[in-house]
């Protein structure tokens, strides 16, 4: 199912700003190695430049130690790409369309080697777009029903799309009752 645009993640914008946000996050690693940053000074100059690009709050990244994380290529992929916005009225289709994205490991065609198909896994199991989308939009997320879970005979077991989907909707539903 193809989301609505507006909450479709906005690929053609991150394509347009990746190329810059990864040379920025590389040659400030490289400047490092050369001459050290004890005072943070180009940190802090980094940080302002990924700003006024993105708008994004730099805070929530590590531009730092990306080497221990997810690498530069998926940093510099998170920074670029917008926000996931507040939507009107998500329907419980959308939310089943997400939770397929983020429980399903499609792997995409490997001839396709375009911008998007080279991040779409990471978006779908290494970013926080969907759930912070999901969040912003109202839907009280929960990670822990994509886990493994034990049963009270000791027996795993893993939570469905649809349940997953019915889980979450029937949570927004209740606070919204709550709200009234």
């Amino acid at each position: 199912m193809k989301l609505r645009n507006e909450i479709e993640p906005d690929f053609e914008t991150a394509e347009k700003r990746y190329p810059e946000i990864l040379k920025l996050i590389l040659d400030y690693t490289d400047w490092c190695d050369e001459y050290g940053d004890e005072d943070s000074v180009e940190y802090k100059k980094l940080e302002e430049k990924l700003h006024a690009m993105t708008g994004k709050e730099m805070s929530e990244f590590d531009l730092w130690e990306w080497w221990e994380g997810d690498g530069a290529e998926n940093l510099a992929f998170s920074i670029s790409l917008p926000e996931p916005k507040v939507v009107n009225n998500l329907t419980k289709e959308e939310v089943a369309e997400i939770v397929s994205r983020l429980k399903t490991f499609e792997i995409p065609d490997p001839e396709d080697k375009t911008f998007k198909a080279l991040f779409y896994s990471y978006l779908c199991f290494g970013s926080d777009f969907y759930p912070k989308l999901l969040k912003m939009n109202g839907i009280a997320y929960d990670f822990k029903l994509f886990q493994s879970h034990k049963d009270k005979n000791g027996k795993y077991f893993e939570y469905s799309q649809e349940e997953i989907t019915d889980q979450l909707w029937n949570r927004n539903n209740s606070l919204k009752r709550k709200e009234s």
